[in-house]
């Protein structure tokens, strides 16, 4: 007799768990809408986020990604598991404010969460001079899956 393969079971995060996983180190997937003729840009990116905060996006000032979420003012980010359990959280936000440059404190604290104290900051100063823009954006939909062993 085969054995039977059961699907994982999937069961949403609550609210506290939702939040502390995005704010857990994961490189998100930025989507935002293009008009140019082209497919949503769906691209790696490095953020910062606090529970119960803004979700934080520095890039580059000139970059595609950065036009496009100008002028789309609204973007979708994804954090996501990629071992089992799996498990993820969908961001839908509106960006709330731009600011032109991005303080040196923000980039070297988003580097920093991805690469340490010192690599963080070697990062950022290896990037001096290129013209930066922050994106601060409103989480205002979430969309999540758990499929770790609940008992089920």
């Amino acid at each position: 007799m085969a054995a039977k393969c059961v699907p994982p079971h999937m069961k949403p995060f609550t609210e506290s768990e939702r939040q502390e996983f995005l704010a857990g180190v994961h490189v998100g997937v930025l989507s935002v809408a293009a008009t140019d003729g082209r497919p949503p840009a769906s691209v790696p990116v490095w953020y910062g986020y606090a529970p119960g905060q803004n979700i934080l996006i520095n890039t580059g000032a000139s970059s595609r990604k950065a036009r496009l979420i100008e002028q789309a003012g609204a973007v979708t980010l994804t954090a996501q598991r990629e071992e089992p359990p799996y498990q993820y959280v969908v961001v839908e936000g509106t960006v709330v404010e731009t600011t032109k440059p991005t303080p040196v404190e923000v980039r070297e604290e988003i580097a920093i969460r991805y690469l340490g104290e010192e690599l963080g900051r070697a990062f950022v100063q290896s990037l001096a001079g290129q013209e930066s823009v922050l994106f601060t954006i409103r989480p205002d939909r979430w969309i999540t899956a758990d499929f770790s062993d609940d008992g089920i």
